[in-house]
């Protein structure tokens, strides 16, 4: 089991924290998942991207891991596979061409982590984005594969009108989720002018007696 000291200094196990930028949603997504993930796990970049998920994910899964990357657009799929070669890192992905409306036909088994960054492509068609109706399908598949103690991190967003429509769905969806068997949270900038991005993480626990996953629990304690 993994554990987190929040004191009056650095909290154990999340590196230095001095250097995370709280303004930098993908980054602090990418923190935040990082005790959830072991070398030897199987975890999914639902939203391949430009590729930055994708390849954080096979840095911590090892060579004994594999992630699983999903994009429709081919141009997002290639820059992905390339980031990844140019790594050395391609032979832990397996990409598909195909949305992460899908993914639960691909993957035939627990995943520990599901990285969603939703929208369009930066740099790519505005109008090539994703859809609240898809990834509501998507996000229950997502909890369906999700192994005890794993977790499901979205970066939201809220800004344009697909953004606004997935958080409006996003929001109720995560809040009737069971909490004896899931644990979620929200997080949003308070003081950024316009519509930031936003994040929701979602962690499935434990339904034996103990209530207790064999990992990524985190502990919070503040003195």
């Amino acid at each position: 089991m993994k554990y987190i000291r929040v004191t009056g200094g650095e909290p154990e196990g999340m590196g230095n924290m001095n250097m995370i930028k709280l303004q930098q949603i993908t980054e602090l997504a990418h923190h935040l998942a990082i005790p959830f993930i072991e070398t030897g796990d199987r975890v999914v970049d639902a939203t391949a991207g430009n590729g930055k998920d994708t390849l954080f994910l096979a840095e911590k899964v090892g060579s004994s891991g594999l992630v699983y990357a999903f994009d429709i657009q081919q141009e997002a799929l290639k820059k992905t596979e390339d980031l990844l070669k140019k790594a050395g890192l391609s032979e832990r992905v397996k990409y598909f061409n195909d949305g992460h409306e899908k993914m639960i036909d691909y993957i035939d088994g627990p995943v520990n982590a599901v990285i969603y960054n939703l929208g369009y492509l930066p740099g790519g068609d505005h109008r090539v984005t994703t859809t609240r109706q898809k990834t509501e399908i998507s996000f229950k598949q997502a909890l369906t594969l999700l192994a005890p103690g794993g977790v499901i991190i979205v970066v939201l967003y809220p800004g344009h009108p697909e953004g606004r429509e997935e958080k409006e769905m996003m929001m109720p969806l995560c809040r009737s989720l069971d909490p004896e068997h899931f644990s979620t949270i929200h997080l949003h900038l308070l003081n950024k002018v316009g519509t930031p991005p936003e994040l929701i993480a979602v962690q499935k626990i434990s339904s034996g007696p103990n209530n207790v996953a064999e990992k990524g629990i985190m502990h919070l304690y503040v003195e």
